[in-house]
This record gives structure tokens, C-alpha cells and sequence, in this order.
């Protein structure tokens, strides 16, 4: 399934995406089925209320509002050094708050205070239910589904601060998008393009497998919460450096069988 939140007039809830039936005025058009209550509820509990949108007719939200968004990355430079006790590859474990999540199509800000703007394309894994210190040969069944990220970073801000709290701290720091799709497996590919040019391309932690060792690794740390989010980078480790971005240009990140996330670069306070 593909689960949507978006915005209709002044009325926020979430959807199923699908396709239209032939024989009807949209049929082949991407459409959204209302669907009543939390899809956090539990899949059984999901239902209809019968109230179809055209794709278009509505403005598509970030899927999730999470309590907190945790990356996985090599560490900053500086004297906070590389943790020998992070996850099996090699990585640190970092935080991005709620406040950087925006959605599909929301402007990320440039902050006034950096010279030096990046992004890195990522496969973003939703949980689904509270847990705490799960077996990595469990972890699998507390992912609810996955979607397309944007990890933005104040580069410059990071290499001065020796970690990433205001690096990767700042408001719109984090789209999220555009639905979440909860049955997606294999080796997926993810690019990043800016201004429709191709920018990187790399090979995605496989979801289910790879995904479940980084919700075991956060998980013993820290209590994860339904609708939170792991940011899940290149797969075999960390990956190079972010893609460059300025005022005014177009970043997106594709992911095999899930989707499209595009957001504009602008100016910020």
C-alpha cells in the first residue's frame, strides 16, 4: 500500500494512493482513497470513507510528523573523533528534530548562517510500533513502511562545530515524501538530481534485512515511537558527501518502487 497525507481545502488526512479504473473520467491518473482515523493504529483498523481526489487536487504532506529523526553517517571533523561502538559499518548515529521535517514540494530554507548547503538522498524507514532494544532478528516487524528523504546539511557548520546538532538541526532540514509505501524489497537504486540533472546514484540498504539491523542499533538506544524515522544512507556504509545546492534549484531523490521527492531551494532567515 501507498499511505498519503495530505491537505484538501483546510482538512488534513491520510489516503491510499492508487490508480484510477478505466471508464472513469481520471482512469490511468494517480488518485487518493480518504481513508478514516491513524494509519498508526494498526492495518486492520484502516478504512474508507468513500471520498476519492485527483492526485492534483490536493496538496501532498509530509507522510509522518515523527518525535525524531535519527541518520546514520560517518562523523563530522573535528575532535568528537569516530565512535568504535556504533553500528556494525563503521557509522555514528545522529538526531534531526521534528521541526526539519517538511513534505513533498516545501521550500528548504537556506539559512543565512551557511555558505555551504548539501544533501544527501535516503531511503527513510518508518516505525511502526513502540520498541526498545530489539534482536536485529525481530526488528523487521516494527517497520511500518518506507518513503524518500533529504538529509540537508549546513557543511561548513558542521566541519566548524565538530558534530551535526545545528548542522543538520535546522527547520526543512528533513523533507519527507511523497507517500509511504509499506511492501518494498531487493537491491533498490536511489538518485539524486538537481535541476533534473543526475547528481548520484547509489544502492539502498535492502528493506526488510539491512533496514531491521538500523531500527535494531537505534532501538537499543532509544525508545522508537510509531511514525519515527531512520534515515537509511547508501548501502555498504556511509557514501560520499552531499550534492551542492544554491538558491532557486530543484533537488529530488527517486527510489525504485517507492517514489519521487522534489524540493526548491530557498532563500532563508
Amino acid at each position: 500500500m501507498r499511505i498519503t497525507r495530505f491537505a484538501a481545502a483546510d482538512e488534513v488526512s491520510y489516503g491510499l494512493v492508487g490508480t484510477a479504473r478505466a471508464g472513469s473520467a481520471a482512469a490511468g491518473g494517480e488518485v487518493i482513497a480518504e481513508l478514516t482515523g491513524h494509519p498508526f493504529g494498526g492495518r486492520d483498523s484502516i478504512k474508507l470513507t468513500g471520498t476519492t481526489y485527483l492526485i492534483d487536487e490536493v496538496r501532498l504532506l509530509a507522510p509522518v510528523i515523527p518525535s525524531k529523526v535519527i541518520g546514520f553517517g560517518p562523523p563530522a571533523p573535528g575532535p568528537a573523533g569516530r565512535a568504535d561502538d556504533g553500528p556494525g559499518d563503521g557509522s555514528v548515529m545522529y538526531l534531526k528534530p521534528s521541526t526539519a521535517v517538511c513534505g513533498p514540494s516545501d521550500a528548504i530554507r537556506h539559512p543565512a548562517l551557511t555558505r555551504r548547503l548539501e544533501a544527501t538522498g535516503e531511503l527513510a524507514v518508518v516505525i511502526g510500533r513502540l520498541c526498545r532494544q530489539v534482536p536485529a532478528e525481530q526488528a523487521a516487524a516494527a517497520i511500518f513502511g518506507y518513503a524518500c528523504a533529504l538529509d540537508v546539511t549546513a557543511a561548513d557548520l558542521g566541519e566548524r562545530d565538530g558534530q551535526w546538532a545545528r548542522a543538520k538541526g535546522f527547520d526543512t532540514f528533513c523533507p519527507l515524501g511523497p507517500w509511504l509505501e509499506t511492501q518494498a524489497g531487493g537491491e533498490l537504486e536511489l538518485v539524486t538530481s538537481v535541476n533534473g540533472k543526475v547528481r548520484q546514484r547509489a544502492r539502498v540498504p535492502v528493506p526488510g534485512r539491512d533496514a531491521a539491523a538500523l531500527v535494531a542499533a537505534a532501538s537499543n538506544v532509544m525508545t522508537l515511537l510509531p511514525g519515527d524515522v531512520l534515515l537509511a544512507g547508501a548501502a555498504g556504509g556511509a557514501g560520499p558527501g552531499g550534492v551542492a545546492l544554491e538558491r532557486g534549484d530543484d533537488v529530488s531523490v527517486s527510489i525504485d518502487g517507492i517514489g519521487t521527492l522534489t524540493n526548491r531551494v530557498e532563500k532563508g532567515d
